[in-house]
C-alpha cells in the first residue's frame, strides 16, 4: 500500500483505454480484445494506473454489456497484472441498452468496480425503486460504484439521493465528466468550477475530459486533491495536439504531473481502500 507522506492523498489514477464507440480506424493501438486490454493493462499499469475502466465489444466492433465478455476480458487482465489494477467495467447505456439490462449484466458479473452513469440508472423518479434496490444489493456485494455525472446539476441530484437512501448507504467515487455538451466536445480545466461549486465535501471524486486539455484538466483536478481518469476513451490527444502515442502515454503525463505537485500516486491496494 501506497504510504502518503506529504498530507496529499495518494492519487488514483485510472486508465479508460477503449470507449463504446472508438475503433482502431480512430487510432492503431486502441484496444478492443481481451487480449489487447491485458496488453494495455500491464503497460499502463507499468505507467502509474491503479485503474483500468473497460469497455467490451461484439464481433462487429460495437458496444457490448455481455456478462461472458466481461468475465474473458477481465480474467485476460487478471493473467496479465495480477491484482495490480482494479477492473471496472462499465454499464454503459450508449444508445443500445436500457437501466433492466444495465443492471442485469452486473448482477451477473459481480465485477470487483463498475461505473453507473446517474441519468441512465436513476433516470426518474420511476427508476427510484428499482435503482433503490440495485444499489442495496452491490453495496451488499462490496463492488466499488462510480457514479457518473455529466453536468454539475446531476451532482446536486446525486446529492439529494444519496440523502433520500436511494443510493444507499456507503462510499462512491463519482466521476465529474468535464466539458461532455461543449463545442466540439473539448474540456477546459475551468470546466471543473461548477461541479466543485455545488458539491458537498465529497470524500472522493474523480474526473475525467475531452480533447487535449484532457492533462490540463487532469492536473488541475490532482491539485484540487480529486482523482484523474486519462484515455482513449476521451481523448486520443496529447496536450500538443498530436495524437497520442498510447494509453500508457497519457497515464505517463498525468503521472508526471502529479510528481511535480509532490502527490503521491495511489497503488491498487491503496485504491481499493480509499473506494471501500
Amino acid at each position: 500500500m501506497t504510504h502518503d507522506t506529504t498530507g496529499w492523498p495518494p492519487l488514483i489514477l485510472a486508465n479508460a483505454p477503449n470507449g463504446a464507440t472508438r475503433t482502431k480506424a480512430d487510432h492503431p493501438a486502441l484496444p478492443m480484445s481481451a487480449a489487447e486490454l491485458a496488453r494495455t493493462a500491464a503497460e499502463i499499469a507499468e505507467a502509474g494506473a491503479a485503474l483500468i475502466h473497460v469497455h467490451v465489444r461484439d464481433g462487429e466492433g460495437r458496444h457490448l454489456l455481455d456478462a461472458d465478455a466481461y468475465r474473458a476480458a477481465t480474467q485476460a487482465i487478471r493473467a496479465e497484472v495480477g491484482d495490480r489494477l482494479v477492473v471496472q467495467i462499465t454499464s454503459e447505456a450508449a444508445g443500445r441498452y436500457v437501466a433492466p439490462e444495465q443492471m442485469a449484466v452486473v448482477r451477473a458479473v459481480r465485477p470487483e468496480a463498475v461505473s453507473l452513469a446517474l441519468r441512465e440508472i436513476v433516470a426518474d423518479a420511476a427508476s427510484e425503486a428499482a435503482a433503490a434496490e440495485f444499489f442495496a444489493w452491490a453495496r451488499r456485494e462490496r463492488i466499488f460504484l462510480q457514479v457518473i455525472l455529466y453536468e454539475p446539476a446531476e451532482v446536486s441530484r446525486y446529492a439529494e439521493l444519496k440523502r433520500r437512501g436511494v443510493l444507499g448507504e456507503g462510499q462512491d467515487f463519482p466521476l465529474f465528466v468535464l466539458g461532455r455538451y461543449t463545442p466540439g466536445q473539448v474540456s477546459r480545466p475551468a470546466d471543473l468550477l461548477p461541479f466543485l461549486a455545488v458539491a458537498e465535501d465529497l470524500p472522493l471524486w474523480s474526473i475525467c475530459a475531452f480533447g487535449p486539455r484532457e492533462n490540463a484538466c487532469a492536473l488541475v483536478a490532482a491539485g484540487l486533491g480529486g482523482h484523474v481518469r486519462v484515455g482513449f476513451e476521451n481523448s486520443l490527444l496529447a496536450p500538443d495536439g498530436r495524437p497520442a502515442e498510447s494509453n500508457a502515454a497519457q497515464i505517463r503525463r498525468a503521472a508526471e504531473g502529479a510528481r511535480l505537485l509532490g502527490r503521491p500516486l495511489a497503488d491498487a491496494e491503496t485504491a481499493r481502500a480509499l473506494m471501500a
